[in-house]
C-alpha cells in the first residue's frame, strides 16, 4: 500500500482516538440526560413542578470530573490513550483507578477509523463509515450499561444509511437499503410479539428493532440473515458464560444491542458473506 495511503489512514486513526474520547462522554452522559428528560416529562404530566437542576447537564457542560473526588480533569489529563498511560490509569488527584474501558473505547474507535480511511481513502464514503463505526461503539456500550439504545443515535444512523446509499457511498442500491431497513425492523418486531404471546414476557426492546433496521439500511436486506445469525450466536455464548460464572445482572438478562453492534462492525470490516463462511453456510 502506498505511503500516502498509510499516512491518510494514520490521520484517520488519530481522529478516531479523539472521537473515541468524546464517545466516552456520550456513553456516560446521554443516558443520564434521558433520565432527566423523562423525570421532567413525568412531572409535567402529573402537574407537579419539575425539580430545578443546580446546573445544566449535557454533552458539553459541566467539565469532566473524577467521579470519586470531583477533581476537574485538565486538558493534558484528557489526551486519548497518552494521558491514561501517563497517569498509570489513576486519577491525578486521589489515585482512584480509571476504568479500563475509557482507553479501550478510544483505541477501538481509532482502529475502526484507521480501517475506514485505509479501505475507502480520504473520501465522503470513509467519513460516512467512520460515523457508522462511532455510532455502533457508543450504542454497544450504552446498551450494555443501561439496556437502552437511544433514538438520538439509532434513528440518525438509520437515516444516514439511506442517505449514504442514495449518494452511492455504500455498495448497496437505495431500494435494497430501503427494504433492508423495513425488513430489519419488522423481523425483530415480529419475533418480539411472537415471544411475548408465547411467554408473556418481553424478549427485547424497541431499540433493537431500530438498530437492526439501521444495519439493514447500511448493508441491504440480503445481509440481515448473516448479521442476526452472528449476533445471536455470540450473544448466546456470552449469555451462557455469564450464567455459569454467575455474572448475569439482576433479572438474568443480557442486552442484545451490543451483539448486533458487534455483528454490524464485523460486517463492515469483513463483509456480510464472510460471516456465513465462518459458520459453514
Amino acid at each position: 500500500m502506498p505511503l500516502e495511503l498509510w499516512l491518510d489512514a494514520a490521520l484517520g486513526g488519530v481522529l478516531g482516538l479523539l472521537v473515541g474520547s468524546f464517545l466516552n462522554v456520550v456513553i456516560y452522559r446521554l443516558p443520564k440526560m434521558m433520565e432527566r428528560q423523562w423525570a421532567a416529562e413525568c412531572a409535567e404530566f402529573s402537574g407537579q413542578a419539575a425539580a430545578a437542576d443546580a446546573q445544566p447537564f449535557n454533552l458539553m457542560v459541566p467539565r469532566s470530573r473524577c467521579q470519586a473526588c470531583g477533581h476537574a480533569i485538565r486538558w493534558y489529563e484528557n489526551v486519548p490513550l497518552l494521558s491514561y498511560l501517563a497517569l498509570r490509569g489513576k486519577c491525578a488527584a486521589c489515585g482512584t483507578p480509571i476504568g479500563l474501558r475509557y482507553p479501550l473505547v478510544e483505541l477501538a474507535t481509532g482502529a475502526l477509523f484507521f480501517f475506514c480511511v485505509r479501505h475507502w481513502g480520504l473520501s465522503p464514503a470513509a467519513l460516512a463509515w467512520c460515523g457508522y463505526s462511532a455510532a455502533l461503539v457508543a450504542l454497544a456500550c450504552i446498551d450494555w450499561d443501561t439496556t437502552l439504545l437511544p433514538d438520538d443515535i439509532t434513528l440518525p444512523l438509520l437515516w444516514a444509511g439511506l442517505i449514504a446509499a442514495a449518494l452511492q457511498w455504500t455498495p448497496v442500491p437505495l431500494s435494497t437499503a430501503l427494504w433492508g431497513a423495513v425488513a430489519g425492523y419488522l423481523s425483530l418486531w415480529l419475533v418480539y410479539w411472537l415471544f411475548k404471546l408465547l411467554t408473556g414476557k418481553e424478549g427485547m426492546g424497541y431499540g433493537d428493532f431500530k438498530l437492526f433496521a439501521a444495519l439493514g439500511a447500511w448493508f441491504g436486506w440480503p445481509a440481515l440473515v448473516p448479521i442476526i445469525l452472528m449476533a445471536s450466536v455470540i450473544g448466546a455464548i456470552v449469555g451462557l458464560t455469564l450464567k455459569f460464572s454467575s455474572g448475569l445482572r439482576e433479572g438474568g438478562y443480557v442486552p442484545f444491542g451490543p451483539f448486533l453492534a458487534g455483528a454490524g462492525l464485523t460486517a463492515m470490516v469483513f463483509g456480510p458473506a464472510s460471516i456465513l463462511q465462518v459458520v459453514g453456510l
